[in-house]
């Protein structure tokens, strides 16, 4: 049971401390109160890996062009077998090769709501690539996190296996080629993993991107609205940000998740109109379980929350 509000920002400070010694690993937390501009963070300038919650800065990149008019929500896309990638709930699941055909707004919806990686990738490549989602995030002077690669490029560095050629990508051979990787070879891979600085972000850049996403100054208002209420409808991370606040809390939030890391990053709507926060947690290097990580998580949004509920002007 989660310990009565503490209001004074060094009694947060020591609960987020607390939590981040639970999670086994290093944590980077931040979490702005949109309204006040009021900050609670630690270790907000490190770099972390993103994993999935770089489906968010994809996703931004890939509606500014909706926006710009050189990109169609309506738009159907045709899914090759070259196309499927391992990880998140795979389109697999609910089309056949023969027919597969999707819209951009459904991949965006399932890039973000169940974390699907060939969904991502898909709109990574309609969205210009990595190097087009970079230079949109330095556009908003958001200069600490970098997209660099695909998911499939993420999985097989993870692991520590070369990537096959274009022509071999395709459902059936990854399995194989993953699980085929030596003990030492993938656990050296996973330790480089979490120190390369490709697709990393500090939590105050991450939070900065979510405070735009609120203020409606990187999209059209609806189009912000879109993004958020599918950001409502995401389907991972029940445990994480949401996992200790109170029933009913709007939570607009995007997970990520590998080897040793742990992340969520969304935004809260305080009750009674207390405003909303932009917050962010990452976790790298644990060697607790999923669930102990997700229960740090879980605290670190539960403090914030009291916090700024109980004190929702400056001072």
């Amino acid at each position: 049971m989660h310990c009565a509000p503490q209001t004074s920002p060094s009694s947060v400070k020591q609960e987020v401390v607390n939590a981040a010694k639970a999670s086994g690993g290093e944590m980077g937390f931040a979490a702005s109160h949109i309204e006040t501009g009021r900050r609670l963070t630690l270790n907000s300038s490190g770099r972390f890996p993103m994993a999935s919650a770089y489906k968010l800065p994809i996703a931004i990149q890939m509606l500014t062009l909706v926006d710009e008019g050189k990109a169609q929500l309506e738009r159907i896309i045709k899914i090759e077998p070259k196309d499927i990638r391992p990880g998140g709930v795979p389109l697999t699941d609910k089309f056949n090769f023969a027919e597969s055909s999707v819209s951009v707004g459904d991949l965006l919806e399932m890039m973000l709501t169940v974390s699907d990686n060939t969904a991502s990738d898909l709109i990574l490549r309609l969205a210009a690539g990595p190097e087009a989602v970079t230079a949109r995030m330095r556009s908003l002077g958001i200069e600490d996190m970098s997209i660099d690669r695909s998911t499939i490029e993420h999985v097989f560095d993870m692991f520590g296996a070369p990537l096959p050629p274009k022509s071999e990508w395709g459902p059936g051979r990854y399995v194989d080629l993953l699980t085929s990787v030596p003990t030492d070879i993938q656990r050296a891979a996973t330790e480089q993993y979490g120190r390369d600085l490709r697709d990393t972000s500090t939590p105050d850049a991450m939070a900065s991107l979510l405070v735009h996403v609120y203020r409606k100054n990187l999209l059209k208002p609806e189009t912000v609205k879109l993004l958020l209420g599918i950001m409502r409808r995401c389907q991972t991370g029940d445990t994480r940000l949401k996992g200790l606040l109170p029933a009913g809390t709007e939570l607009a939030h995007k997970t990520g998740t590998a080897m040793g890391i742990i992340n969520d990053v969304g935004i809260i709507t305080l009750p009674n109109g207390a405003g909303h926060i932009a917050i962010v947690v990452f976790i790298k290097g644990s060697k607790s379980s999923v669930a102990e990580c997700e229960h740090s998580i879980a605290e670190v949004a539960r403090s914030a929350y009291d916090y700024f509920l109980s004190r929702p002007s400056n001072d």
